[in-house]
């Protein structure tokens, strides 16, 4: 049996852990509405977005200019009739077209100023460029000022996109070079199921819960996170207000409760959309931060012992209404045998049996007096040595 009173939801199918585990709960129907609601109040921002910061990157590619179009790891012949495969399109939207995103020449301006087509499609499958212009008839079609050829309707076909292949395209007319139109293409992944876990760090005060996207979209994603007590239509939802990028906090918390909180985040990118529901009791999810201001000193007079003295963590907010208990772990400098002992209920230690003149290295967990939930992770450590006779 795993840990006692801990629920995470992660990647895959869910798992309980503990005697108070309620998984799997069936999602009511009243989520679907719920979390059609959450979106018509939190819009997906349009996906002309630029790319985020950090998120993309670029390599060179080999267009057939000089005889060869480097696809991964195969070689396609100049004519490249073959890429006439008809494909799913991703949806497109249209944004102005400033030009910015690179140097003549290379895969950004292109020195057609016209208006850009946003297109999105899934890295490592056939993404299609289409020309509705070319009305069912060949166009030219360039990738940044390099020209790429003229191919028949439906369009430029890329099999197995990789990053390498985003940037600015054109189709043209075949005879004149006029611009018919610009896409802008970015690649990544739609959103996978979110993996979520949440902590009652502030026990009573707040529940604080994060996630993370395996593997990550590489596009712009969006995050709806909600939260209800209790899994009847009648029950009302609230916001689960964020605390960071993939992270979200609630209050107002009913304490001993046997009906479960229910957290629901959706991911939604310009490739599709993600939920996962986490329900739990609040009891079982109580980890507090670890031990803070970790102190260890010498006792004068005494050469083999150590006082150890913490204080509990600043994040919970009620110690002397809901007690912490705490154990402790300490090595000697160059051992290879680590001790725990414990849980006290004070917030210091004598260590006794210390060898003399040997460096200790001690860390402090903490843990809900009445054994609710989880310990916390361990103190920062701190070192010490015994008095030693002058």
């Amino acid at each position: 049996m795993g840990p006692r009173g801990w629920l995470r939801v992660p990647h895959g199918e869910p798992r309980s852990h503990g005697v108070r585990s309620i998984l799997p709960l069936p999602p009511p129907p009243s989520w679907q509405q719920d979390l059609a609601t959450a979106v018509r109040t939190h819009p997906l921002s349009p996906g002309c977005a630029a790319r985020p910061e950090g998120k993309l990157r670029h390599s060179t590619v080999g267009w057939p200019g000089d005889r060869s179009l480097e696809l991964g790891s195969s070689a396609v012949s100049p004519d490249m009739k073959w890429l006439w495969v008809v494909a799913f399109v991703a949806p497109t939207c249209t944004v102005p077209y400033n030009g910015t995103a690179g140097s003549p020449g290379d895969n950004g301006d292109n020195g057609d100023r016209g208006r850009c087509a946003l297109q999105h499609g899934t890295l490592g499958t056939l993404v299609l460029l289409r020309c509705p212009a070319a009305a069912g008839g060949p166009a030219e079609w360039r990738w940044g000022r390099t020209v790429l050829g003229t191919y028949p309707a439906p369009g430029l076909a890329l099999p197995n996109a990789s990053l390498a292949h985003e940037g600015h395209y054109s189709c043209h007319h075949p005879g004149t070079g006029e611009t018919w139109a610009t896409v802008c293409l970015q690649l990544g992944y739609p959103p996978a199921l979110p993996a979520v876990e949440c902590w009652a760090i502030s026990y009573p005060q707040a529940v604080n819960c994060s996630w993370v996207l395996a593997p990550e979209p590489l596009l712009e994603t969006h995050f709806v996170a909600t939260y209800r007590h209790g899994v009847g239509g009648a029950t009302e939802m609230g916001e689960c207000v964020r605390t960071g990028p993939q992270s979200c906090s609630f209050g107002d918390l009913q304490m001993f409760s046997l009906t479960p909180y229910v957290v629901n985040v959706t991911a939604m990118n310009p490739l599709g959309s993600a939920s996962r529901l986490l329900p739990f009791l609040l009891e079982n999810i109580i980890k507090p931060d670890p031990p803070e201001d970790l102190r260890v000193s010498p006792i004068p007079g005494e050469t083999k012992k150590l006082l150890v003295e913490w204080s509990p963590p600043g994040s919970w907010p009620f110690p002397q209404y809901f007690p912490l208990k705490y154990r402790i772990r300490y090595a000697q400098e160059g051992g290879s045998v680590t001790k725990t002992i414990g849980p006290y209920e004070q917030t210091s230690y004598t260590l006794t049996g210390v060898p003399p003149r040997t460096l200790h290295h001690i860390q402090v967990a903490a843990k809900d007096f009445t054994d609710s939930g989880e310990f916390s992770a361990w103190s920062l450590p701190a070192s010490g040595m015994p008095w030693v006779e002058p």
